[in-house]
């Protein structure tokens, strides 16, 4: 019996992988341009970030003085704020685990139906170009308790109305399902184009093995592209993390602080209380958060590519 690291159509994986191109050396004056435009348009903001954490600062009057590590304190104390990045990473992880699996499934029946996904495709891909602040009035207005579209249709047929935004765990749930409706055609459109990619020697050689259609995805196709699912995967973590524009126009935080993510706790206090230093601070551990997260993902990805080199 073939043991499964020689099954012959995961030998083909390997051996069809794409080769990593050679390194070439750059003079090191070509560079020049790019290292003065990261200086500029990233170095002195995050240089200015740092200032302003260590300092006393507000809309009006940044830097006014040296407080320390004041500002991280003030921020790690705060439970709005250590509620918050709690939220986020939920939030994160759910709408990434949720759109992961849809946008595979639709990248999938799109590529067995069709080579070219042509109008049906570019039906699938509306809500990933429509402006966030756009979807989050749209699915407000349809949500809404009194005059709302889905309540409407309720109506109509007899059952009673919801409110699925008045209630914490129903809001939270809600905007997960918002940010699936954008998101998932992005996972599906980078999905579907790395399949693509997947040479058809890889399908006849399982064929040949006696593998069915979903044995030759869950064994072939999904391992060819695995990585780039883990980066599609970190793309939406990050996305997922960086959440604003839906919780401000559909819950503002509420109800209550159940939808408070830590992009809405840190605009809210540094532009509705005014401390500049404390968001700074708190903008800097959101971003070691994130880091985390995904270094996670980001290092199970090198090891398998480690691995299938």
């Amino acid at each position: 019996m073939t043991s499964p690291a020689g099954h012959p159509a995961k030998r083909a994986v390997r051996r069809l992988r794409p080769a990593s191109a050679p390194s070439t050396r750059v003079p090191p004056i070509l560079a020049v341009p790019s290292v003065l435009f990261l200086v500029i348009f990233a170095g002195y903001p995050l240089v200015y970030l740092l200032g302003l954490t260590f300092s006393s600062s507000t809309l009006a009057q940044p830097l006014q003085r040296w407080t320390g590590f004041d500002n991280f304190r003030t921020a790690l104390e705060s439970e709005s704020f250590t509620g918050s990045l709690w939220r986020s990473a939920l939030f994160a992880v759910a709408a990434a685990t949720v759109q992961m699996s849809l946008g595979v499934a639709l990248a999938l029946l799109l590529r067995a139906r069709a080579r070219r996904p042509g109008t049906l495709g570019a039906l699938l891909l509306l809500p990933m170009v429509t402006p966030p602040v756009m979807v989050g009035v749209a699915w407000k207005l349809l949500l809404a308790p009194v005059g709302g579209a889905l309540n409407g249709a309720l109506h109509g047929l007899g059952l009673p109305g919801v409110n699925p935004l008045g209630g914490s765990t129903s809001a939270f749930v809600t905007l997960v399902i918002i940010d699936t409706w954008q998101w998932t055609p992005f996972v599906m459109l980078l999905t579907y184009a790395a399949l693509l990619g997947v040479p058809d020697e890889l399908r006849e050689a399982a064929a040949l093995d006696g593998a069915g259609r979903w044995r030759t995805v869950r064994s072939v196709v999904l391992p060819y592209i695995e990585p780039t699912l883990l980066s599609v995967l970190t793309l939406k973590l990050v996305i997922g993390f960086k959440v604003f524009d839906i919780v401000y126009v559909v819950t503002s935080g509420g109800p209550g602080f159940s939808t408070t993510t830590s992009t809405y706790d840190i605009q809210r206090t540094a532009l509705q209380d005014f401390d500049v230093g404390s968001a700074a601070a708190a903008t800097v551990l959101f971003s070691l958060l994130i880091g985390v997260v995904t270094s996670v993902v980001t290092l199970r990805r090198t090891r398998r590519q480690e691995v299938a080199a």
